[in-house]
């Protein structure tokens, strides 16, 4: 991987819980700095997809996560340093409180982690709302619990007055944490939500474009910009090298050894059997290049930036579409990744888009890769909450009151596009929505929590599931799907 020579200015931006307003001072700080004309690099802790997009619109640049669990440890610098390439700050957005992490593994994957992977100043977002000078003992206790991450200033939020923030700002005098901001209770950014967190960008983006300006201006109206800016460049300096597609995709290890797979289910006798097809591509493709189409718009929002870039690395040519607009696949598609979203906001539009389903199903068929998480998943079942989907898989899903989420351990049980049986994975699930599987796949994944259970479908070319999983942390997934592109 190449090498780093500048140690970029950071900051990581925390808090003791979740709803103290972490999301409006990063994103705002984001659009902030941009405004100063600054590169910005947006980061954000943890496996949420739907804030970096956010970040996106705040910076300019594409939001990227940093997730220890997910990728390891070791890779949280080497990631960090790809997206921060030629700029001149990074503001990293930490998840829930400050020392939360993965349940049962102590510090890991939490935003204390993350920030002393970085080495990087904690800024220490307080809901002030309802207290005065016990501000001072939860600042004191934050700023001391771990000595070898560095709180380096307080963001005061929903201060309700000029006195409130007068008895506040004197209680902190003692704990030896200065104020870098105060944000007032009446300012409050309106960020609507639903069952899964925020609305993604992509479902509201003028109205989104209005609230990161909000934000900005916020932000920029009562923090010291400059404060910030200056603890930033006190962050300590990174020796590792930035973490480049190509060159871990030409580093990485075979895949291992085949295992025996479990659960078996025999072939559907819609599919073909295996073998190699023609390589002439549709008429109007390109000659040369090898199309993998990645599903985007309003219903798909889930990605990590990572994967395109490890499937371009291999090979691939990869073309976005939108499955509530466009009615057939790109020219020359050889396979097909279906990430995460929303297909149940969005399932009567998916219904009604026939011609798509249609193609995607004879795609499938043909024996090309298919891998599909999350709301891939329901877009490939039979039906969902009743409505017809693309019906590759014989399995049925619907909306459940029940939220399903949680780091998961993974290892592959069946052969597919993505992996041998017996590869491990970490991922993570995020849904509340449940599949009644039929017949004619095998599962895709053991997982070991919150109970041992195996997940998912193969099916010929297809690899669907839910787990979310990020490729970084396993190269090889894209390149062997790239190669079964060029030879299915």
């Amino acid at each position: 991987m190449s090498s780093s020579s500048v140690s970029v200015p950071r900051l990581v931006i925390a808090a003791p819980s979740s709803g103290s307003g972490k999301t409006t001072v990063a994103t705002g700080l984001m659009a902030a700095f941009a405004a100063r004309g600054l590169a910005v690099s947006p980061h954000k802790v943890g496996p949420d997809y739907i804030d970096p997009g956010y970040h996106a619109l705040a910076s300019g640049r594409v939001g990227r996560n940093l997730d220890a669990y997910l990728c390891g440890p070791e890779l949280v610098a080497p990631l960090f340093l790809h997206g921060a390439r030629g700029c001149d700050i990074a503001v990293v957005e930490g998840v829930m409180g400050l020392y939360d992490g993965a349940a049962g593994e102590g510090e890991l994957a939490s935003t204390a982690h993350v920030a002393k992977l970085l080495r990087a100043p904690v800024v220490l977002v307080v809901d002030a709302s309802s207290q005065s000078r016990s501000v001072a003992a939860l600042v004191h206790g934050f700023a001391s619990w771990d000595p070898e991450v560095r709180v380096g200033g307080v963001i005061l939020n929903k201060v309700a007055s000029d006195r409130h923030e007068e008895l506040l700002r004197e209680a902190l005098d003692s704990a030896g944490v200065p104020v870098l901001g105060v944000l007032r209770r009446v300012a409050q950014v309106d960020t609507p939500s639903r069952h899964l967190g925020l609305v993604p960008v992509a479902e509201r983006r003028a109205a989104a474009v209005d609230a990161v300006a909000a934000m900005a201006a916020q932000v920029a109206a009562g923090c010291d910009l400059e404060a910030l800016a200056e603890l930033a460049r006190g962050a300590g300096v990174l020796s590792c090298a930035a973490w480049d597609a190509a060159e871990v995709l030409a580093s990485s290890p075979p895949p291992p050894l085949p295992v025996p797979t479990l659960g078996a289910a025999p072939p559907d006798p819609r599919f073909r059997p295996e073998g190699p097809r023609p390589q002439t591509p549709p008429e109007g493709g390109p000659p040369d290049g090898l199309v993998v189409a990645v599903a985007g718009g309003s219903a798909f929002t889930f990605s990590y930036a990572e994967h395109a870039e490890l499937l371009t690395a291999a090979g691939a040519v990869v073309v976005p579409f939108d499955p509530l607009h466009d009615d057939q696949l790109p020219n020359g598609t050889r396979g097909l990744v279906i990430g995460g979203g929303f297909p149940e906001v969005y399932a009567s539009e998916l219904s009604a888009n026939e011609p798509l389903r249609k193609a995607i199903t004879e795609l499938a068929l043909s024996g090309a890769p298919v891998a599909a998480e999350c709301a891939g998943l329901l877009y490939l079942c039979r039906e969902l909450d009743g409505l017809p989907m693309c019906g590759v898989l014989d399995a049925s899903a619907r909306m459940s009151e029940r939220l399903t989420l949680g780091y998961r351990d993974a290892v592959a049980v069946s052969d597919s596009v993505l992996a041998v049986a017996g590869t491990r994975m970490r991922g993570h699930e995020f849904h509340r929505t449940v599949v009644e599987p039929g017949s004619g796949a095998a599962p895709a994944w053991g997982v070991r929590a919150p109970q041992r259970r195996v997940e998912g479908f193969v099916q010929q070319g297809v690899h669907a599931s839910y787990v979310h999983t990020h490729w970084a942390s396993q190269p090889g997934v894209a390149r062997r799907f790239v190669e079964r592109c060029r030879t299915s």
